[in-house]
């Protein structure tokens, strides 16, 4: 029985131990490595339609040209899902799921045209809609914004990740000139659009590693 109990107690051990040394393993080592945030910016965007009806409904054609780039010497991110989501003034108006694709290192990978087109339903509050009525006489909208939700795997030497899901990237409060349908590049209005970058977070972290505490 005391053979038993000290057996029991060296495995205990042996596995404590094992375990330690993996997670610290694994915490040296991304430190060592301290990687870089991928870098998102939406180098150009433009509407050539952007119209709410009475019964609320918008109707839109959204454009985006979207950069992301990858800063690390030592890590390929594998991209397994990526969906671009169109929002105005806290409502999400359009989706868009991207080609999944491989990045290397110090690369960055051009994504786009996105366009976000077609119509759906929103609602506004008073003062919301105040600001789409001037927004729409100065030929420019506020308050736009795209995100990424991204799903991905990385890579450094021979280690790979499982797949998890990073968080979710914001490329917040956009001006968007509005443009002519016919035209593309004439604009309704004298504002041009500049580039903006987008916050990726800690993006080999994933966002759902603390949803059970």
């Amino acid at each position: 029985m005391c053979f038993s109990f000290r057996c029991f107690v060296c495995l205990y051990c042996t596995i404590y131990t094992v375990i330690f040394f993996f997670v610290a393993f694994t915490t040296i080592l991304w430190i060592v490595i301290s990687p870089s945030s991928v870098k998102f910016h939406i180098t150009d965007a433009t509407l050539t339609e952007f119209n709410i009806t009475n019964n609320n409904t918008l109707y839109y054609n959204f454009k985006v040209n979207v950069t992301a780039r990858n800063p690390n010497d030592n890590i390929i991110v594998y991209y397994r899902q990526i969906t671009a989501i169109a929002w105005y003034k806290d409502n999400d108006f359009g989706y868009v799921s991207l080609t999944p694709f491989d990045q290397g290192h110090k690369n960055t990978t051009f994504l786009g045209p996105i366009v976000f087109n077609g119509n759906r339903t929103i609602k506004l509050g008073h003062q919301q809609l105040v600001e789409y009525f001037e927004e729409t006489r100065l030929g420019s909208y506020n308050d736009l914004a795209v995100d990424f939700d991204v799903h991905i795997k990385a890579k450094f030497g021979r280690f790979k990740s499982g797949r998890f899901n990073t968080p979710m990237v914001q490329c917040r409060r956009l001006r968007v000139p509005l443009v002519s349908a016919s035209n593309s590049t004439h604009s309704l209005s004298s504002f041009s659009f500049s580039e903006r970058r987008c916050s990726s977070g800690s993006f080999f972290t994933d966002r759902n590693a603390n949803a059970g505490d």
